[in-house]
């Protein structure tokens, strides 16, 4: 089947066009992303230091269409060839969200083609169902890594979840986003974050930074990040005061680099361990990274060497980077999994567009 799918919870305006076929099983499916066009507002909002919800609503209504096009073009595909469409309608920016909400439920009442509301979070999960790799086996353990969720997710079969582990305070997301403000790197935080943390590593230094590192030792799998931020904050105050810099004075290029390798090791050690301790507790066959922050590249080579170490029969699986950031394409496989797993009573909901999105909610990830 061919799903077309949209996602506009936050700044970027995406559309997809993916074909999945069922072989033997669903667990042996045929994924292949035949467009996955973005248009992304990273350079608009970064002025503000962050997302501004109404300012991105308006780019959504500006650039959805053209994408849309864009996206049937280079996939090669004509409405008549849409088996499925599906949409994010959880969570993200409201404005944003009804933008994307109200193309799709146009297309699916004017296309007669069914409609699939799908949770954004459940989208990067199933990221890690587009590149071709060895089966996922359930139970599997997702690490939810994003500018709004820092989850630990147990997965016992398709499409069922049990949050075991959150934060309690800030996503590890929008922490990197305020530490690299504190630094003086503008927005988004993560990808400079993590490039000023590889300078450093390059250099051979040793660290002398030592950043906390809350709830490592809670005895449960929860995340705190706001101390860590308040500690990099204090951090930058006592350097400034011991170097006679006035709170405008530019850091230098060197602590600055120091500091988002400290920032970023500390919470990679955190990720790791309390990952580690679901993966032993809840019997775990596979791991998955998920969310904007998979991108990480210590991250990644963090728990896939712990994971090979210490539990050598689980294996380890992190998206494509290109699908790591908010695309279509993972709204398009959460959609063809859901879809084929649900009932006839509930795929009959889908075929009325503007109930759709409504009647799908009801079968999101919590």
């Amino acid at each position: 089947m061919k799903i077309l799918a949209i996602e506009t919870s936050c700044d970027e305006t995406a559309v997809s066009i993916i074909e999945a076929t069922i072989e033997d099983s669903i667990e042996s499916s045929n994924i292949k992303v035949l467009s996955n066009i973005i248009s992304s507002q990273v350079e608009l909002h970064a002025q503000w230091g962050g997302v501004v919800p109404n300012l991105a609503a308006r780019e959504h209504t500006k650039n959805i269409i053209p994408v849309l096009t864009e996206s049937l073009e280079v996939a090669n595909t004509s409405k008549n060839d849409i088996d499925l469409i599906s949409v994010t309608h959880a969570p993200g920016l409201i404005p944003a969200l009804l933008s994307g909400v109200s193309v799709a439920k146009t297309l699916a009442f004017s296309w007669h083609k069914p409609l699939m509301g799908v949770h954004h979070i459940e989208g990067h999960i199933y990221a890690n169902w587009i590149a071709p790799h060895t089966e996922i086996v359930f139970p599997a353990l997702a690490l939810v890594v994003s500018g709004g969720h820092t989850q630990l997710v147990v997965m016992k079969d398709h499409c069922q979840y049990e949050i075991v582990g959150q934060t309690q305070d800030d996503a590890v997301g929008e922490a990197f986003d305020k530490v690299a403000r504190i630094l003086g790197l503008g927005y988004p935080g993560g990808p400079i974050i993590s490039k000023r943390a590889q300078i450093f590593t390059d250099s051979g230094a040793k660290n002398d930074i030592e950043l906390p590192q809350p709830m490592r030792n809670s005895g449960d799998l929860n995340f705190s990040f706001s101390g860590i931020k308040t500690a990099v904050l204090y951090t930058v105050k006592n350097y400034k005061k011991e170097n006679n810099l006035s709170d405008d004075t530019p850091l230098p290029q060197d602590f600055i680099d120091k500091v988002a390798h400290a920032f970023q090791t500390a919470t990679t050690e955190i990720f790791t361990k309390k990952t580690l301790t679901a993966v032993s507790e809840y019997n775990i066959k596979s791991v998955l990274l998920a969310g904007g922050v998979s991108a990480n590249v210590q991250l990644r080579e963090s728990l896939q060497n712990h994971i090979t170490t210490d539990f050598p029969d689980v294996n380890f699986f992190a998206p494509p980077m290109e699908y790591c950031l908010d695309n279509g394409a993972m709204i398009g496989v959460a959609a063809f999994f859901r879809y084929n797993i649900i009932n006839d009573s509930e795929k009959s909901l889908l075929k009325d567009g503007w109930k759709t999105v409504t009647a799908s909610a009801n079968m999101a990830l919590k």
